[in-house]
């Protein structure tokens, strides 16, 4: 059987989540593995280009990992070059207009979130992409994580009942870049470069919630910055004029209510960086990136409330833990492969850039929520 190769023009390759997650353990882990393979015989082949600002990074990286091309001109190889794919994980400020230019020269597009700074940009790009009839995607990485597959398996059954509340905890303590290197790039800290809490996790909460619980339909926000000051990548203070957290009520289609706190700036007591806890009327269950547990109400134990004695109940030790029951690979990489399956077949991507606008839009609620100090509805049905 004859091979389908697909080149792919991939833009921001050399910032953390370009390198790590979708050069490295996506697209590269891909083409090492001898592609994606199909009923008939053949496979689905990728050959990454790498694009940046940065020649001499690029050099290496291609130099490494055996890609044969790289370019520091984006829009020259956007416009000419045949690549059916462009890919981008730059900085979101520059998103909008790179993705106007891939979709301009009919190529299908796959990208990081937020898909743009606002919700009238992010229609821009959906306007555009249903004109140019193309494959379109945005990365809703979190649904692959096996911790979260395993509560989707969970809520699918019925183990709930009725959901009556979620409950998430995000997070983690960013070093401020002076004492010790932060861990995260500058521009995060800076809303001028499309940074902030808000703008960042929002997207992620908003499909997460949708996808496992139902729309949202109103959210009542606060986004502080409690670190003001920071150090940049050349040791260099800065101020920090996007928010480092957030914390927020999300009221859902058919009831249920969620509160989740975003912060980096707090420091991990938790099984992992991010759990949920969802409650039901017949059972909860908690889940992080990994692992999911549950708790039936016929196995809910009866807790006595007395200040005056210390517990000796062991309450972690009453929950379940939901077994794998299959092999779960890297999540960014079990997207890329349904990605560039759709883009083979000719069928639309299920999270596609109205779902980023559906993210985008719930970002423009949390952010005015906080300016105005005052419950914000969202459109029936989270239109895009």
């Amino acid at each position: 059987m004859t091979d389908h190769t697909y080149r792919i023009l991939m833009n921001g390759v050399t910032g953390r989540m370009g390198y790590r997650q979708h050069l490295l353990r996506s697209v590269l882990a891909i083409r090492d593995d001898g592609g994606i393979p199909l009923p008939d015989g053949s496979r689905v082949q990728v050959e990454p280009v790498l694009l940046g600002r940065n020649a001499e990074r690029l050099k290496r990286l291609a130099d490494e990992h055996g890609v044969a091309e790289w370019s520091t001109d984006a829009a020259e190889l956007v416009a000419h070059d045949d690549a059916p794919i462009y890919f981008d994980a730059q900085i979101t400020a520059a998103r909008k207009d790179a993705l106007l230019r891939a979709i301009g020269a009919g190529k299908h597009v796959f990208t990081e979130k937020p898909i743009a700074a606002s919700v009238a940009d992010g229609q821009e790009l959906v306007r555009a992409a249903t004109e140019a009839g193309i494959v379109n995607g945005v990365v809703h990485d979190k649904l692959y994580l096996p911790g979260l597959r395993k509560l989707k398996r969970v809520a699918d059954s019925g183990f709930f009942g009725r959901i009556l509340s979620v409950r998430g905890e995000f997070g983690y303590w960013v070093f401020e870049g002076d004492g010790q290197p932060a861990q995260r790039p500058s521009w995060n800290y800076r809303a001028e470069d499309g940074g902030g809490m808000v703008l960042d996790m929002f997207c992620h909460w908003n499909y997460v919630l949708e996808n496992l619980f139902g729309q949202v339909r109103a959210v009542t926000a606060k986004a502080v910055t409690h670190l003001p000051q920071r150090w940049d990548e050349r040791g260099e203070p800065y101020a920090a004029t996007a928010d480092d957290a957030a914390y927020a009520l999300f009221e859902l289609d058919g009831g249920a209510v969620a509160q989740i706190n975003s912060s980096w700036a707090v420091r991990v007591a938790r099984r992992e960086l991010v759990e949920f806890q969802v409650d039901g009327t017949h059972g909860s269950a908690v889940a992080g990136l990994f692992g999911c547990r549950v708790q039936h109400r016929v196995r809910t134990p009866r807790p006595v409330w007395n200040p005056d004695e210390p517990t000796d109940e062991d309450f972690l030790g009453q929950w379940d833990e939901v077994p794998d029951n299959a092999e779960f690979g890297n999540g960014f990489r079990a997207q890329w492969e349904r990605f560039l399956l759709d883009v083979h077949l000719g069928r639309p991507h299920p999270y596609d850039l109205a779902a980023g606008v559906r993210g985008l839009r719930l970002v423009d609620a949390g952010l005015t929520s906080s300016a105005e100090g005052r419950r914000v509805e969202l459109p029936e049905g989270g239109a895009a």
